[in-house]
């Protein structure tokens, strides 16, 4: 028993160190949490906001109004602007821990205070898809449970230090937390001088390549390897050059599409691109401006 009471007064601890910078973003019907990161500033996910202006509510139960500074869809990071005052900043770029390695994971769903709880690291370099579809690299997995509305707070090892935002709840007890190493510490910092990264969109939702397959090969068509578009949003550059729900996407600029992960790297590059479709059995190029 004593190492449990030695325990639990250690994740008291930091509760108590840490939780004055947990931060519920938004309000009982939709948000998140975040982590105070330095004066006025406050990094959280991009999917729990819904506009430009959110509200913040601390751990004493002081509410407000923050704006967006920075934001990244893609990679579903975003930095927020509001008087911090008392709340301390966590630092980020602590070296990523081992496997087996003991996290305490925090949050402030609703703004009703700080939830802690206790895990371990299960993994390390793992990866999922954004809000956007894109992959990102290098998340922590670990063991410690999680309400809803808890996504953007941290988890932090059992010096009180930041490991990682808790971003994507894989089911079965395991979490995955975006690494708050130096890398995050180079994009936080560009977002937070409002330096927002550009990326190329179509405007398009879309199937992998094995759903197009089965709908295919279901209406008797000939089998095609692509994403298929399952949906185009109204003056997008894909509703623009033509792309139309039910398209095929084969190729961009000659070169085979196959997979979400294949499209955004096409994507990336400058000037107009040249998109192959299927549409039913006809094969034609588009063209989607810069």
């Amino acid at each position: 028993m004593t190492a449990l009471t030695d325990l639990g007064r250690e994740i008291g601890e930091i509760a108590e160190r840490v939780g004055p910078s947990v931060v519920g973003i938004g309000n009982r019907w939709r948000g998140g949490s975040g982590v105070v990161i330095g004066e006025n500033r406050i990094l959280t996910n991009a999917h729990n906001l819904h506009g430009d202006e959110v509200t913040i509510t601390f751990a004493d139960g002081r509410n407000a109004d923050a704006k967006v500074v920075g934001i990244d869809a893609d990679g579903d990071l975003a930095v927020l602007e509001a008087p911090t005052e008392d709340a301390a900043g966590l630092e980020l770029g602590t070296d990523a821990p081992g496997i087996g390695g003991a996290v305490v994971a925090l949050g402030n769903p609703n703004g009703h205070g700080p939830r802690v709880t206790f895990g371990f690291v299960s993994g390390t370099g793992r990866s999922f898809r954004g809000p956007r579809g894109r992959r990102v690299a290098g998340a922590i997995e670990h063991t410690a449970p999680l309400m809803p509305g808890s996504s953007g707070g941290p988890v932090v090892d059992l010096e009180g230090r930041l490991l990682g935002i808790n971003t994507n709840r894989l089911g079965n007890g395991f979490y995955l937390a975006i690494a708050a190493d130096a890398a995050l510490r180079d994009k936080v910092t560009a977002l937070g001088r409002g330096e927002s990264p550009q990326r190329r969109r179509l405007g398009v939702g879309l199937a992998p390549a094995h759903v197009a397959r089965q709908l295919r090969r279901a209406v008797g068509l000939p089998e095609r390897d692509g994403l298929l578009v399952r949906e185009v949003e109204d003056d997008s550059p894909a509703a623009t050059a033509g792309i139309a729900e039910g398209d095929l996407i084969v190729a961009v600029g000659g070169t085979p599409i196959t997979s979400a992960d294949d499209l955004f790297e096409a994507l990336a590059g400058e000037g107009a691109l040249e998109i192959t479709i299927v549409r039913g059995a006809e094969e034609q190029t588009l063209r989607v401006a810069s």
